[in-house]
């Protein structure tokens, strides 16, 4: 099945933010992780830290009323707390003293120059770190 612009878009936002956190010193370790209900786009390792990344992706032209960040509701929540405990729990890292976290990118692109303007939310859906 051919992916629609939308996705492709989203796609493109997922690379951005790859090289962003690479260039930051995080290691990806997979990407678009998959389950029924729902999906984590990157993982990553960066000090102690097994990091989840939601990335959120926007026209600039659209992200001045709603932010990309802002798309993230309780059902959201919800969706990426079960996949990453299940990610954890398939890679044997559940019962661990494994760090973790869950970190949203929000990406604002520019569509005619490919200008992004990034925001990395580190621990963005806790309180705390787990």
């Amino acid at each position: 099945m051919p992916k629609t612009e939308r996705r492709k878009f989203g796609d493109y936002g997922e690379k951005v933010a790859e090289h962003y956190l690479t260039s930051k010193g995080y290691e990806i370790i997979d990407r678009n992780y998959c389950k029924p209900w729902g999906e984590i786009d990157l993982v990553a390792k960066h000090d102690e830290y097994i990091v989840f990344c939601e990335v959120k992706t926007r026209d600039s032209k659209n992200s001045t009323e709603f932010l990309p960040e802002y798309s993230i509701n309780y059902k959201k929540i919800k969706n990426l707390n079960k996949i990453c405990e299940t990610y954890l729990q398939e890679k044997g890292l559940q019962n661990s003293d494994q760090q973790w976290r869950i970190d949203v990118i929000s990406i604002s692109i520019d569509q005619l120059d490919k200008k992004a303007k990034i925001n990395h939310i580190e621990n963005a859906i806790w309180g705390k770190k787990y």
